[in-house]
């Protein structure tokens, strides 16, 4: 013989009679379940005993001066969240259609108590799944909340270190190449020997090169033409593109554009920097599009172009951390990334809510820091 599990429950019955309070928890041991259970027989007593916890409410549809139904919308008012199961010695179909609108979870006949333990027991699980759901929606959501801000801080962070790495080349490589470029060409206008002064010219030569890819490189690292406004690093964005790839690259700005937040010129510097950096790598395009445009609070940058366009297996790649990284950047600035693509090219969208991010004063305004005699162009001028 199979040995049935007995699963205690605390339940709260609104009865008036006691022998029915009696037949209810002979119907529920039969079932498998140990009530724990409180009789209550009027409206203060079950405003009382509500306040206790209880694994299920069970109750009659006619009392004296009280019923099921009013009974369950004071439940409902007190936030209750435990399965109500109405039982009623005759009760009609618009009544019981009724009372599960309002948030009973069944209903049954005093004919038909057999139904009472396992409606109870299904009741009982589908609340404990419903509160699991919610917790685990809750964990989710603060998951998603703390993994958000650490991308803010990676996102900070990288800058930051960006501006110091940028800081010690500009300082240290950038003086040091300024001053070995004096000497050589100090020593090609003072040696007698054609020798040493091709020697030097070739050394010189070299210095020039290695200054220019510090340059570059500081440039990459951090974008001290920003200094100069979002339009500027645009422009020269664009035109630096150009003259790389050989691609035609067109920029249309508005002709005024507001003081933008802290923050903003540098998220959408970057982001423009991702997009063309992909265009370069993987796009194949004949031709580029730069849109700023700013209208209705809402600063939007659209980057695209002809290429052969990104697929779904592109775009869902497990590390495809470029384009995670942008909706990353976006959101540091309350802002967002959409992007669309198709045989005919690819379309990236920046759009930043410029109040949003005026209200937030959290954001840093890493496009100026470190802003002292950053800019490399004049290093080495004689």
């Amino acid at each position: 013989m199979e040995h049935q599990v007995i699963r205690p429950l605390r339940i709260l019955h609104l009865e008036d009679s006691e022998l029915d309070h009696e037949l209810m928890l002979a119907q529920l041991r039969r079932g498998g379940i140990d009530p724990i259970s409180l009789r209550v027989d009027g409206e203060a007593a079950f405003l009382r005993a509500v306040q206790q916890p209880w694994d299920a409410i069970i109750s009659d549809y006619n009392l004296p001066g009280f019923s099921g139904l009013v009974a369950l919308d004071l439940w409902r008012a007190q936030g209750g969240e435990v399965p109500f199961i109405l039982v009623s010695g005759e009760i009609g179909e618009e009544t019981a259609v009724e009372a599960m609108r309002n948030g009973a979870s069944d209903y049954l006949l005093k004919s038909n108590l057999t139904r009472l333990a396992p409606a109870l027991l299904r009741a009982v699980d589908a609340n404990l799944m419903r509160k699991a759901r919610v917790r685990a929606d809750l964990e989710l959501d603060a998951s998603k909340q703390r993994l958000h801000e650490l991308a803010q801080h990676l996102q900070t962070s990288i800058e930051l270190e960006r501006t110091a790495i940028a800081r010690e080349i500009h300082d240290d490589v950038g003086g040091s190449l300024t001053a070995v470029k004096f000497d050589l060409a100090w020593l090609i206008r003072r040696s007698e020997s054609a020798e040493v002064r091709a020697r030097a010219e070739s050394a010189l030569e070299t210095v020039i090169s290695a200054i220019e890819s510090s340059q570059r490189i500081m440039h990459n690292l951090r974008p001290a033409i920003l200094e100069q406004g979002l339009v500027a690093a645009l422009q020269w964005m664009a035109g630096r593109f150009e003259r790389r790839t050989g691609v035609p690259c067109a920029l249309r700005t508005p002709e005024r554009l507001p003081v933008l937040p802290a923050g903003v010129p540098l998220v959408a510097y970057r982001t423009a920097q991702e997009a063309l950096t992909n265009i370069s790598k993987h796009a194949n395009a004949s031709k580029v599009q730069i849109d700023l445009a700013h209208a209705g609070g809402v600063l939007s940058l659209e980057i695209s172009d002809n290429g052969r366009g990104l697929s779904q297996q592109d775009l869902g790649k497990d590390r495809s951390f470029g384009i995670r990284g942008l909706h990353e950047r976006a959101r540091t600035v309350e802002g967002w990334v959409d992007l669309s693509s198709s045989s005919a090219g690819t379309t990236l969208i920046l759009s930043i809510p410029l109040n949003d991010v005026a209200q937030r004063s959290a954001v840093p305004d890493l496009s100026m820091l470190g802003s002292h005699n950053l800019d490399p162009t004049g290093w080495g001028e004689n």
